[in-house]
């Protein structure tokens, strides 16, 4: 009984020694997930890591490790992921992999933490148009204090923050002085507070975090993801519509159905697949669309305009609606109008081409008299002829020449039955005939 004693006071010491010094934060067989934060920024990649983090939440994951590789992307993109990094419950760390510049370097410091790895570098995050000049001072103000405020959250000071998209800010011992924008360093980056270590590879960063034998999750993109992130890519959008509306106006001048029909309906399937599996549009952008293009299919067999309005309309609703960004949708369907507008005069004027399509569904036949046809035939070889009334004239009536009765008008008024008439004038099917006063 003794002894007994003793061992469970031994134990009883040992627990509470051990819960003062507790070894490590971390257990043993933690799931951590990896996550790649490659290429452009955009919203295939925001769909894409949308899925990452609720596996990891679903698995119980203790953290997600962010492998951060990107030379930036849309403005729209970063401010989604940021806010997925911000919201979870899960511990997250940016994983500099070499670089994180704009859009990345924003979504790197939403992270919980940063780690570097020798030679990267983070920053340069100014606001840029599609033509590659700066944004107006609306979207560069917006810019500016979402950098400062995911600086602020995170702990960091939000001047170094504000020099990476500012160019106004004077840091000249971080090789930002006036009139150029901040790229921190790996050494840089840990002298400010923008990373929390250096690390050599994945599993040197695994092993500063302190965690021991973890359980390693490794989430790659899928097929259908990498194609909807190069579909919903900012410069392939307005391509896949300009082969899209190409393709169809080449298929007006083309007789039956061939290849440019054929690609201007898969490039606009792709466009709709791509965002609809980035999650960008739901089924009904592509029933807006269906809707719309059959409305102007119906607007070629039913006159009035209406129809075809209200499709045309519907079909670019759709295109706004699949849209992440308006501004990109409104630029990339003017790219698309303006080509279709310049194809079609050029098979027109220069080439002389004709719209087939419209050969099956529009009479083209004219009944002319070269052709043979003859709607009514003049009866010059009457003019002269006497002939006596079978009926009043009032003043149409019938007149019988020889054999032949015939259908005619009187020239006055009115004549009586059996009264003597001479046909004066014969103008396709009307006969003009006069009394014969006696």
């Amino acid at each position: 009984m003794r002894a007994n004693r003793i061992v469970i006071l031994f134990l009883l010491v040992m627990g509470f020694v051990f819960s003062l010094f507790p070894v490590g934060t971390s257990a043993q067989g933690e799931t951590i997930y990896v996550v790649p934060v490659e290429k452009t920024v955009e919203k295939g990649l925001f769909a894409f890591l949308e899925r990452a983090v609720s596996e990891a939440e679903a698995d119980g994951a203790s953290a997600i490790i962010f492998d951060v590789n990107t030379p930036g992307g849309a403005v729209d993109a970063a401010g989604e992921i940021g806010k997925l990094f911000t919201t979870t419950d899960i511990r997250t760390i940016a994983f500099v992999n070499k670089q994180a510049l704009s859009a990345g370097a924003f979504i790197s410091l939403n992270a919980d933490e940063i780690y570097m790895v020798p030679g990267a570098v983070m920053g340069s995050a100014a606001v840029i148009d599609q033509s590659g000049n700066a944004a107006d001072k609306k979207a560069q103000s917006y810019w500016l204090a979402a950098m400062k405020s995911a600086a602020e959250e995170s702990g960091r000071d939000p001047l170094y923050a504000e020099a990476m998209a500012n160019d106004e800010v004077d840091l000249p011992e971080y090789g930002a002085g006036k009139g150029e924008l901040l790229t921190l360093t790996t050494d840089q980056a840990l002298e400010v507070g923008y990373s929390d270590g250096t690390v050599s590879n994945l599993d040197h960063l695994i092993e500063t975090l302190g965690y021991q034998d973890p359980v390693i999750k490794n989430v790659e993109e899928s097929f259908a993801e990498k194609l909807a992130r190069f579909i919903t890519h900012p410069v392939v959008v307005p391509i896949l519509l300009s082969i899209g509306s190409l393709g169809l106006v080449l298929e007006l001048y083309s007789p039956g159905f061939g290849i440019p029909g054929f690609m201007g309906i898969s490039s606009l399937l792709l466009f709709f697949y791509g965002h609809l599996v980035a999650g960008l549009a739901g089924y009904e952008a592509i029933i807006l669309f269906v809707i719309g293009l059959g409305l102007i299919i119906l607007e070629l067999f039913v006159p009035g305009g209406i129809a075809g309005i209200i499709g045309f309309i519907a079909v670019i609703g759709s295109f706004f609606l699949a849209s992440g960004n308006i501004v990109h949708m409104g630029i990339s369907l003017l790219i698309a109008l303006i080509l279709s507008v310049l194809v079609s005069i050029l098979m027109v004027k220069v080439l002389g081409k004709k719209v087939k399509f419209f050969r099956k569904i529009i009479l083209t036949d004219s009944t002319s008299t070269d052709s043979g046809y003859v709607s009514n035939k003049t009866r010059n070889d009457l003019v002269g002829v006497e002939g006596v009334t079978i009926t009043a004239l009032r003043p149409a009536g019938t007149v019988k020449v020889g054999d032949e009765r015939l259908d005619v008008v009187s020239e006055g008024g009115f004549i009586q039955k059996d009264k003597k008439v001479k046909i004066v004038k014969a103008e396709g099917s009307r006969i003009v005939v006069r009394e014969i006063i006696e």
